[in-house]
């Protein structure tokens, strides 16, 4: 027999199974999972008295809360598609997207009451705005309002078509204009799966989500993490504290973040301070980390750091660097290199690394050719473009723009983004390799490395560095540091260092868009093809 594949598959098999169990912890607030399945069937029934129906866009605009993460469900169960927005964006990004999508309902936390205002005149396909806390003006009513409306009633889900949209995510913009991503219930469910197989075997296991909800799942948990009993506590905003709190409180196993949240834990004054016995794995993705990076993790945590790597196009997780039996180490050096790297394929999860004529580039380590994907983790395509969904597409493989090289064992590292590969007098330097060998200096808190023109060697590499507290620096001593660590052509001709913080998207990574355009702003670059 045929049973669609679904999420909502999910949602019913912890209800049944761990129904008992508390499975979502959100503030002072606690749900068992037969709790939070009522409250997604309350949503559910509410939304369609609403007037939504199957295929409409339902908007979030919301730190990890308990209502967002309803939304997954809720909203998917009334067969319309769940869209939560990047929370760092601006109002004119947020309109864009708002329109383009035509959502005809935002579910809001009061916080974003200012920017409720603006859409409310900009975004006339939107109907009605709920809050999730009190009741202001900007709201039409609040989140517990709607769900009084709604009787609870199991879904069945054999009448959902698994081929339909459940949810839509754009883009974070890093890259240029953001792009709506739609996934089906079926990659979901099939992503879930792949997900589960790889990393949740227990239904003892406490997962942090730290990634916000808004990029592509936080990592697909919300999915996989009903279907095998996982508990999930929310970190509605991340702050170290926060984060090293619930680690001891809520005894967590497990958390992921991207190399700018785990180097704020490393550098936070209260990193001792803490219980963290409790955890099993920290995955970090979104971007590329380095082994120094990785060993200090592994050194303030006790337990294994790994890299990852993924795309919201990917559902997102496509590859880990988790070991694998028949790739041996030579030492701990070379573990840890290995754990940072993105590493190999998820079931269901083709890679390759290709030349521009799509053949395999040699399986070295040396030879970078773009990481194309193929697998049922892979998006339906882009909402209202087909042009740009065909253009990242070859057969049934995805373009991901990222550079890398991979081995024998299927191990991939990253090395770049295709468009942030810096080729200066014909030589391809990897923005990311000399990023890496910054960050080792113990007195760099975070830095990126960009291209600028020059007239010589058509581009050269720069670096914004930001220090760490109290800490001492010069352009002179960090290259002296450098000269051990890449090659002469590899290093910056200019360093600027930079107070605060650099630039990021809403996911915590740096965009080096906006630092590059300071170099480039009238000027045409070239691209690697």
């Amino acid at each position: 027999m045929i049973v669609p594949l679904t999420p909502v598959r999910f949602l019913y098999r912890g209800v049944d199974l761990f129904g008992k169990k508390v499975g979502i912890v959100s503030g002072a607030k606690r749900f068992t999972y037969a709790q939070f399945g009522e409250r997604c069937e309350h949503l559910a029934a509410a939304l369609h008295a609403h007037g939504i129906r199957p295929g409409d866009r339902v908007a979030y605009l919301s730190f990890n809360t308990h209502q967002l993460l309803e939304g997954y469900y809720g909203v998917v169960m009334a067969k319309a598609v769940v869209m939560p927005l990047n929370v760092r964006l601006t109002p004119p990004e947020l309109i864009t997207i708002l329109n383009h999508a035509e959502a005809r309902t935002l579910v809001f936390e009061n916080d974003f009451a200012p920017l409720v205002d603006h859409l409310r005149k900009a975004c006339p396909s939107i109907e009605r705005y709920i809050t999730t806390d009190d009741k202001i003006p900007q709201a039409d009513f609040t989140y517990e309002q709607l769900l009084a409306e709604g009787k609870p009633e199991r879904v069945d889900y054999l009448s959902i078509d698994e081929n339909s949209i459940a949810e839509l995510f754009y883009t974070s913009g890093s890259t240029g204009t953001p792009k709506g991503v739609m996934l089906s219930h079926r990659t979901l469910y099939l992503h879930g799966l792949y997900v589960a197989a790889t990393f949740n075997r227990d239904d003892d296991a406490v997962e942090l989500h730290t990634i916000p909800l808004f990029h592509a799942n936080g990592w697909g948990r919300p999915q996989t993490a009903p279907m095998m009993g996982v508990k999930q506590v929310m970190v509605r905003r991340f702050e170290p504290t926060t984060v090293f709190r619930l680690i001891q409180e809520e005894k967590a196993t497990a958390m992921s973040l991207v190399p700018t949240m785990a180097n704020a834990l490393l550098n936070a004054p209260d990193l001792g301070q803490y219980d963290f016995s409790s955890l099993k794995q920290i995955h970090i993705g979104g971007a590329a980390a380095s082994p120094e990076l990785v060993d200090r993790m592994e050194r303030a945590f006790h337990c294994a750091v790994m890299g990852g790597y993924g795309l919201t196009e990917t559902s997102p997780v496509a590859t880990s660097a988790r070991d694998k039996s028949t790739a041996q180490y030579n030492d701990d050096i070379d573990r840890i290199h290995h754990r940072s790297m993105a590493g190999w394929p998820l079931p269901g999860c083709e890679i390759r690394v290709v030349d521009a004529e799509m053949h395999d580039v040699p399986r070295d380590m040396q030879s970078i050719g773009e990481v194309v994907i193929r697998g049922d983790n892979v998006m339906d395509g882009y909402y209202k473009d087909p042009q740009g969904t065909a253009a990242a597409m070859t057969g049934a493989w995805l373009h991901t723009g990222d550079m890398g090289v991979w081995d024998e064992e299927n191990y991939i590292h990253i090395v770049d983004r295709k468009k942030d590969i810096i080729i200066s007098g014909g030589e391809n330097i990897s923005s990311i390799e000399v990023e890496k060998a910054i960050f080792a200096h113990p007195a760099v808190f975070e830095c990126a490395v960009v291209s600028a023109p020059d007239p010589k060697w058509g581009e050269i590499p720069v670096a914004f560095v930001v220090l760490k507290p109290g800490q001492k620096l010069t352009q002179e001593e960090l290259l002296a540091f450098l000269q051990q660590r890449i090659a002469k052509y590899k290093m910056p001709r200019h360093i600027e260092f930079l107070e605060g913080q650099l630039p990021k998207t809403g996911t915590g990574k740096i965009m080096k868009r906006e630092l590059r355009e300071k170099f480039w702003a009238g000027k045409e670059r070239r691209v690697q093809g």
